[in-house]
């Protein structure tokens, strides 16, 4: 096992820019934040040169504070770096298409150069589309949940290198959600899937380099204990601070996850893809607001509300989910009157999305009509979501949020124990 872990000298890059929406100007941490993508333009590509790379990549793949250029143009323009292809994961290379749109191969307009779609039929590379490739990087914000695919597409690019013989290196940035925050349910044998591609909690505490580190060293993936492995590393990176504090703008890395405060509730409020209740799509809030046809929106905040989840209140809410380009054309309960509940953060660091879930299913469970209960869960895809069925089973025994949460704490620890063996920061 080579596993190369890229440190730089140089000095920090002179970047300036604004803060993003979510938080108040930080401009101090934010030029001392390198990505991974920042230390290789500061070391001006001298671990690419002489090598014929492919990128997985999409639009949040930036350099800098201001993320006014992309890795794959400065790639492209550096004499270094012999771009040979791109790989576009779900929402396409450039992040505009909806959820579980199928894309197809391309051509990228700003630099001329092929673009496989790894979101369609074919989610592995190929022999074809990796010939003449001998390195293959991998550089995505991720938001830290493990059902969001960003991380299936990195395991899978991980084994379509191994098989090849081809190198294989992680571009790092931070996890928005911090390195600290682990929940859920550790994703049980037999419910692998491309929102389960790992046996690891919803919320790991990891950057997309620890895992790919992790993932190779614990055999989860096939074929990739030869792997030639690099990660360029994240640099004045602490795991206890969340993204509103590192003074960057947010760029959406999926039309659906407009905001931090979404990527931050995301987690929990993911589970509503599994129910016969909205998350939200088709409005401007998905995963803030949640709501179902048959829902008292005010008796649910009250519910919750005197729950006291830490970091959080709940308002009552009411939409109409619709057909939005670029976000949600297929939402469930289209042009329907919905009642629910809004997500309001109040301590960022506070909030357990998980747990809180768990809260508002169970709040959403108990108002369910006697002819809807039934429907309510949809077993094969909360299964899958969850990594376990016994969400499903426990809150269908008359289960409560907290016993359902209490079920999930013996794994947690124990994956906790493990992935610290794998910290890079």
């Amino acid at each position: 096992m080579k596993i190369s872990l890229v440190f730089t000298i140089l000095a920090v890059l002179l970047l300036t820019g604004s803060c993003g929406a979510d938080t108040e100007p930080n401009n101090g941490a934010a030029a001392a934040l390198m990505t991974g993508a920042d230390v290789l333009v500061a070391a001006n590509f001298a671990q690419l040169e002489g090598r014929n790379v492919g990128v997985i990549t999409n639009h949040t793949a930036t350099v800098g504070i201001e993320g006014d250029r992309h890795i794959v143009d400065l790639m492209h323009e550096s004499p270094k770096v012999n771009v040979v292809a791109l790989f576009g994961p779900e929402h396409g290379i450039r992040g505009d298409a909806p959820a579980g749109d199928r894309i197809d191969f391309e051509i990228d307009q700003r630099t001329g150069l092929p673009v496989h779609s790894l979101y369609g039929e074919i989610r592995t590379p190929t022999e074809e589309m990796l010939e003449g490739i001998d390195l293959l990087i991998f550089d995505i914000q991720d938001i830290g949940p493990r059902f969001y695919t960003y991380i299936s597409t990195m395991g899978k690019g991980m084994e379509a290198a191994a098989a090849h013989n081809i190198s294989f290196m992680v571009l790092d940035r931070p996890n928005p959600l911090g390195g600290d925050l682990v929940e859920g349910h550790v994703r049980e044998d037999g419910l692998e899937s491309f929102v389960g591609y790992y046996p690891i909690p919803v919320t790991h505490g990891l950057t997309v380099g620890e895992l790919a580190i992790m993932a190779k060293a614990e055999g989860w993936l096939d074929g990739t204990e030869n792997l030639d492995l690099t990660v360029i590393e994240v640099e004045n990176w602490d795991r206890s601070v969340l993204w509103h504090e590192l003074g960057r703008e947010w760029n959406p890395p999926s039309p659906n996850i407009p905001t931090f405060e979404t990527a931050l509730m995301y987690p929990g409020a993911c589970y509503f893809e599994g129910l016969s209740a909205s998350e939200g799509r088709g409005t401007y809030e998905p995963f803030i607001l949640l709501g179902a046809p048959w829902a008292d929106g005010t008796a649910l905040a009250e519910d919750l509300n005197a729950r006291n989840l830490p970091g959080l209140r709940f308002e009552p809410a009411t939409f109409t989910p619709e057909s939005i380009p670029g976000m949600a054309t297929r939402a469930k309960h289209m042009g329907v009157h919905l009642e629910g509940i809004r997500h309001v953060v109040t301590d960022e660091y506070a909030v357990r999305p998980v747990a809180a879930g768990m809260h508002v299913i169970e709040a959403f469970y108990r108002q369910v009509p006697g002819d809807e209960e039934e429907a309510f869960f949809n077993r094969p895809r909360i299964g899958r979501l969850a990594g376990t069925h016994r969400v499903m089973d426990m809150f269908r025994a008359g289960s409560t949020a907290d016993e359902v949460i209490a079920s999930w704490e013996d794994e947690l620890r124990e994956f906790d124990q493990l992935r610290q063996q794998y910290f890079l920061y």
